[in-house]
């Protein structure tokens, strides 16, 4: 037989066994074990008996722990956005208001083309005069980029809270290249 044959098998066969045999030495995450065993043994069921250590000392009780088959449920968040909008300067945005957990705020997600940096002002208008505003640096280049104002307590419904993001020249006379709104009408609604 060739020789060079069996060499690649071998190699093949040690590299095809590698997960496996991590699998029977089961998990040690950062050195941070499950504490039941793990491995591809337990799986099977061919693990040995566990064995018994020693009572801890008495703490005090805490809850009882439950499995969870995925990631841990997220608070959902309900957004109102108005349209994405573009300017002939070469910004794109869109401007939302977001809810979750009884706490409100802005969000604008931007693109900007324009080749130059450009400065952001985020407001969020609430009921009873209620206003929170936020200054973003937006840099040159095409990665799409977000600016968002800190949540706040909800003080009313969602629907009388409203956002509006304008993108500006940052020079004395701030030349005005976009205005995006949470609740403006899509081009073409009027």
């Amino acid at each position: 037989m060739n020789l060079r044959l069996i060499g690649i098998g071998a190699g093949v066969l040690i590299i095809l066994s590698l997960p496996l045999a991590g699998a029977i030495a089961g998990p040690d995450f950062a050195g941070q074990d499950d504490g039941k065993g793990g491995g591809l043994f337990k799986t099977l069921g061919l693990s040995e008996p566990a064995r018994t250590a020693p009572a801890p000392k008495a703490r005090p009780a805490e809850p009882a722990a439950t499995e969870q088959s995925g990631p841990a449920e997220q608070p959902r968040t309900d957004s109102r956005c108005g349209p994405e909008v573009s300017s002939p300067d070469g910004v794109e945005a869109q401007t939302c208001v977001l809810v979750a957990e009884g706490r409100t705020w802005g969000r604008s997600y931007y693109r900007n083309t324009s080749g130059r940096a450009l400065d952001a002002v985020l407001t969020v208008m609430g009921p009873a005069g209620r206003t929170v505003q936020i200054a973003c640096a937006v840099g040159a280049g095409d990665e799409p980029g977000l600016c968002e104002t800190p949540k706040e307590d909800s003080a009313g419904e969602p629907e009388s809270y409203s956002a509006v993001a304008e993108f500006a020249v940052p020079d004395d006379e701030g030349q005005l290249l976009l205005r995006s709104g949470s609740n403006s009408p899509a081009p073409g609604d009027g």
